[in-house]
């Protein structure tokens, strides 16, 4: 177990299954060079860790706050995804950028807020360097199949030949 996966260990959080794609035409993670380009991740496609409620508008059936776990919860997936496709999280170097769509009621306005639950985890797991990305965070009028929220996101990865063990 790399050092990113015993810190969230060590934070009582654990890696999820990961989802399979029903068409062959679209994946989870793409890499081009040294960067790995994620799939819109959301709450609506599978079960999903940390209890969440996973269907729902922000600002109407779910709080700002569980709308805050959902963006965890989903980073979370956005990680195993990664390790799916990298073979280890400690492969990343850095968190380059997150666009966070929220699935809201048209009044609701704090969507960084709620975006906040994924960039405060991936902040924490690479440190004020290497986790501090840029981002978006929109509201939006409905997502697929009624999903809280989406986060996609790109990743920069150490280069070919990096010795992770090394740097432990």
């Amino acid at each position: 177990m790399g050092a990113i996966e015993t810190k969230l260990k060590q934070m009582g959080l654990e890696l999820p299954e990961t989802h399979p794609y029903p068409s062959p035409n679209r994946t989870s993670a793409v890499r081009a060079g040294n960067v790995l380009y994620l799939s819109g991740h959301g709450t609506g496609r599978q079960k999903m860790p940390l209890g969440i409620r996973p269907f729902g508008k922000v600002g109407r059936e779910v709080s700002e706050q569980e709308g805050y776990l959902c963006a965890k919860s989903v980073a979370l997936c956005m990680m195993a995804s990664i390790k799916q496709a990298i073979g280890d999280l400690d492969r990343v170097k850095r968190v380059i950028r997150l666009y966070g769509m929220v699935n809201c009621a048209p009044d609701f306005d704090r969507h960084m807020a709620v975006i906040d639950g994924a960039s405060d985890l991936f902040y924490e797991l690479w440190g004020p360097e290497y986790g501090r990305h840029a981002r978006a965070a929109v509201g939006i009028a409905g997502l697929p199949r009624g999903a809280v929220l989406e986060i996609m996101g790109e990743f920069e990865l150490q280069p070919e030949g990096f010795d992770i063990a090394a740097e432990s």
